[in-house]
């Protein structure tokens, strides 16, 4: 290869990266200025955008510990159904006070991420049926618990976690706070510590991984838990906020957070990605759902139509700009 196409293979990865990277980011400042543009100060209202990062929080928390799951080279169907389950167990758990309505779900929750890793990890299951099937688990359980949705748990007003859940900070909802903190640290982790580069590492080729040396069973099992767990304190959160328990909620959920993480950038092949993009995902999905409730006229649905014919389109752009990576299907 000549030192001109070299340049020029250098010149299309860099574009690549850039495309893949800042893609998201650039497309929600854009959205931004459209619902701006189109609704003015009902859009830019405190209470609108208060509303959005409100509910882009508890998105944001299930895609981090997703944008781990698929990096590391996995899927993780099951975070829709136990975020629901975690909402549940925290308001049963709300009669014997905060502390067990924090520690039941997080313990259930973990226990099921558990699961997940020992059979993705060490039984070398397909992710995607093994958490197919714990996703039914869990949504059984939360059904189980509710008296199969008959009975809807109450968390009491005065309790220290209800405060928690509905408190603001500077004028941002707690769960914003705990997303934004949350983030922070799965930049740290995912950056700068040997188990972020283990992910990876074993996201990109899992044989080289453990030719390497590195546990890869053991990162594993610790990237399903944490995908659970995550999802867990985002269900206890909205229990919080709302003060009771539905076993209901969180349908479509998990779809929702891949939607993100992809969306953002991370390659759904594993190796690649960031949380920065998916925050930038996460947002933009509830930008776009809330321009599209402005407009009044059009129907529920078409928030998902919108959101699926634009992962299509990422999921494209993607695959076409990994082939040049690769050389694969370009001239000579």
């Amino acid at each position: 290869m000549t030192a001109t196409a070299l340049a020029r293979a250098e010149r299309r990865d860099r574009i690549a990266g850039f495309a893949r990277r800042g893609g998201a980011p650039i497309v929600l400042v854009l959205v931004l200025i459209v619902g701006t543009g189109a609704f003015g100060n009902r859009f830019l209202a405190a209470g609108n955008l208060g509303n959005i990062a409100l509910d882009s929080s508890y998105l944001v928390l299930i895609a981090i510990g997703m944008t781990f799951v698929i990096i590391s080279g996995g899927i993780d169907l099951s975070v829709g159904s136990v975020f629901a389950l975690a909402g549940v167990l925290a308001a049963y758990g709300a009669r014997w006070g905060s502390l067990a309505a924090v520690a039941l779900p997080l313990v259930v929750c973990g226990l099921i991420g558990l699961v997940n890793g020992l059979l993705v990890g060490k039984a070398r299951m397909a992710p995607f049926i093994v958490t197919l099937a714990t996703l039914l688990l869990a949504r059984g359980l939360a059904f189980a618990a509710s008296q199969e949705g008959n009975t809807i748990y109450l968390i009491p007003a005065d309790l220290a976690l209800t405060r928690i859940g509905q408190a603001k900070l500077l004028g941002v909802g707690m769960p914003v706070v705990v997303a934004l903190v949350v983030f922070a640290v799965g930049l740290v982790v995912l950056a700068r510590t040997r188990f972020g580069q283990s992910v990876y590492a074993i996201g990109g080729s899992p044989e080289g991984a453990e030719l390497m040396g590195l546990p890869v069973a053991r990162v594993k099992v610790t990237v399903y838990v944490l995908s659970a767990l995550l999802a867990a304190l985002a269900g206890i959160l909205v229990a919080a906020q709302t003060s009771s328990g539905l076993p209901t909620i969180g349908e479509g959920r998990e779809l929702e957070a891949i939607a993100a993480v992809v969306i953002g950038g991370t390659l759904l092949s594993g190796g690649a990605g960031g949380l920065v993009g998916t925050l930038a995902g996460a947002l933009l999905l509830k930008v776009i759902q809330n321009v599209i409730n402005q407009v009044g006229t059009l129907d529920a649905y078409f928030q998902q139509l919108v959101s699926g014919v634009f992962l299509l389109v990422v999921v494209l752009i993607q695959t076409r700009l990994s082939r040049r990576r690769t050389g694969k299907g370009s001239p000579p």
